[in-house]
């Protein structure tokens, strides 16, 4: 039996998560990994049963690490900015620091493994969690007007995922040059709350 090589894992994760951005969900293949690895195809089996093994530990890993970081100095019984502020600085944070992870998990996300990477993840079933008992608080504290999830959502945090996109493709609207400040974030932020509350 071949002894793992952390060294090696960590590049054959690096460089799944880079080919999943670039090529997509239907374009990854254990093959080019092995390729851009510089290693046999069978040296991957050691870390994953398969392709769909490896998408669904890459996507645990990436969405336990995304939720970690989302809830430090977080707390559902906050006040709704306070805590929709920490929510945005938190998310941030995550992808300016992790971009190709966050575009990675966004793939994963919508390939047909979202639902059971989900379904076993504790730590999106306490994020969820934490998040539905924050929007109750915020209705039943009367910060926060009513609103469908999938509005509140768009509205709550469309703007930031806008502003990330922007910064990670260097560009806005027409390719102006675009890189996010703390000033543009809290424009924007200030903005959302004023949508939100009553």
């Amino acid at each position: 039996m071949r002894i793992r090589d952390t060294d090696k894992e960590q590049l054959v994760k690096f460089k799944a998560i880079e080919q999943i951005v670039q090529d997509g969900f239907q374009g990854f293949s254990m093959n080019k990994l092995a390729k851009a690895c510089n290693i046999s195809v069978a040296t991957l089996y050691i870390y994953y049963k398969d392709k769909d093994d490896l998408i669904k530990k890459l996507g645990a890993e990436i969405g336990h690490n995304f939720f970690t970081n989302t809830m430090k100095d977080f707390s559902p019984e906050m006040p709704f900015a306070e805590g929709l502020w920490i929510q945005w600085k938190n998310r941030s944070a995550f992808a300016m620091e992790f971009p190709m992870e966050v575009a990675c998990f966004e793939v994963i996300k919508h390939s047909p493994h979202a639902e059971s990477i989900f379904a076993e993840s504790t730590h999106m079933q306490d994020f969820k969690e934490s998040m539905k008992q924050f929007v109750i608080n915020a209705r039943n504290n009367k910060e926060l007007i009513p609103l469908s999830l999938e509005v509140f959502w768009s509205v709550a945090y469309g703007p930031l995922y806008i502003l990330l996109n922007f910064h990670r493709e260097g560009k806005s609207m027409g390719g102006i040059p675009f890189k996010l400040t703390n000033e543009i974030v809290k424009e924007a932020f200030d903005a959302v709350i004023k949508s939100l509350t009553p």
